[in-house]
């Protein structure tokens, strides 16, 4: 455990000395696009923190390779050198979105280029589904599906940012989430090191986020831009496709390890790494659907995503980054309970991961609906479009 402390706590100052340096370079050479008619900021910041976050990743790979705990993660180095490569790309594309308003077709394509090259070159695949013992489809599929799954979650995580530090915020609570879960499954199943890929990735985007946050929370100095929206979700989907999607379905499946309950046992470690990035997916979800039905294109801007309704609502800007945060904690938190329940002859685990998803979601329902200011409501089709934070 030590090991991944120290990671957290390296990348942390890392992100954070980049972020800071991001700041002023930004500033120095104006690398911001002017206010758009659509913006809700008056006051240009850079759109560049994508960057910093990007070199606080590859820090921590480079020092990875360096420790001897590690050493494991770097026995197929392939597979980190394109993750790497991967994340360069959707980093420089991002970088070039945020100045110069690319095509959406452009980024699509790049994305799927990044997501291509981690799932052929890398080897980071879904080959079987752990479901009924072990459910094996067609290589084509597999290899289609990982792609899908990275490209959705990466456009998921960049559409709910438009708040200041709410992607940062989100992310941190979800990656720690999935790095105990990670743990933990390690733990039960037997593994002879906790040194795995998954949770290593858990622990550097954890040290991204909480060296980004503190010039990133409102009133923010930068933004993390499209660049770093799609890192994070891109290394998201990799942590939880290299672990879900390599469990071993007999130990998936074996009631010794799943004492209490089999079918949940099987399930929950398929559903805990979608429930991390539950918000995101249901905002991009409801954005393709808003979108398409007036006959727009998926990824043209709008006001209609879940936190705008917030501010249309009433909420503050920090309100409504903090009722996010809390609506992540309560979803992830309690299904992670709920594992814990199935692991081991624990009722009681089982039952506290109910009680506190039904009364936290109650808390976080309460705190959605009553704004602490009141503000009338403004049809989301009559208010500009959003920034990108």
């Amino acid at each position: 455990m030590r090991f991944y402390v120290f990671t957290v706590l390296v990348t942390a100052v890392v992100t954070l000395g980049f972020t800071a340096i991001m700041w002023r370079v930004g500033l120095r050479f104006k690398l911001y696009p002017a206010i758009r008619e659509r913006d809700v900021h008056t006051t240009p910041k850079p759109r560049i923190g994508g960057v910093a976050m990007f070199l606080g990743v590859v820090t921590a790979f480079a020092l990875s390779s360096q420790v001897p705990y590690f050493s494991i993660i770097w026995t197929d180095p392939a597979q980190n050198w394109s993750i790497l490569a991967a994340a360069t790309l959707i980093v420089i594309v991002g970088v070039a979105d945020d100045l110069w308003d690319l095509d959406w077709m452009i980024k699509l394509a790049a994305q799927f280029v990044a997501a291509g090259t981690v799932v052929w070159i890398g080897g980071v695949q879904i080959f079987y589904l752990p479901i009924g013992g072990q459910l094996v489809l067609p290589p084509w599929v597999l290899f289609a599906l990982s792609m899908f799954a990275i490209v959705v979650v990466m456009n998921a995580v960049n559409f709910i940012d438009g708040l200041d530090g709410l992607v940062a915020g989100v992310a941190l609570i979800s990656n720690f989430v999935f790095f105990v879960y990670t743990y933990i499954v390690l733990r039960d199943f037997g593994a002879s090191s906790y040194a795995n890929l998954a949770p290593f990735i858990a622990a550097v985007l954890i040290g991204v986020c909480l060296g980004f946050l503190p010039l990133n929370w409102n009133p923010s100095k930068l933004f993390m831009g499209d660049s770093g929206a799609l890192l994070i979700g891109f290394l998201m989907a990799v942590s939880a496709i290299t672990f879900t999607g390599g469990l071993d379905p007999n130990l998936v499946s074996d009631n010794n390890v799943f004492g209490r309950s089999q079918l949940l046992g099987a399930f929950i470690p398929i559903v805990l790494p979608i429930v991390v990035v539950l918000l995101p997916l249901l905002d991009f979800g409801m954005a393709v659907v808003r979108r398409v039905g007036r006959g727009k294109s998926p990824f043209s801007p709008d006001r209609g995503h879940l936190h705008h309704r917030m501010l249309d609502m009433g909420h503050s800007d920090r309100d409504a980054v903090l009722v996010f945060y809390a609506w992540t904690a309560v979803i992830s938190i309690g299904v992670l309970l709920m594992y814990l329940g199935t692991t081991q002859d624990w009722p009681g685990e089982y039952l506290l991961g109910v009680g506190y998803l039904i009364l936290g979601a109650a808390a976080c329902i309460a705190v959605t609906l009553l704004p602490t200011v009141p503000r009338a409501r403004v049809s989301a089709a009559d208010l500009p479009e959003p920034r990108t934070s």
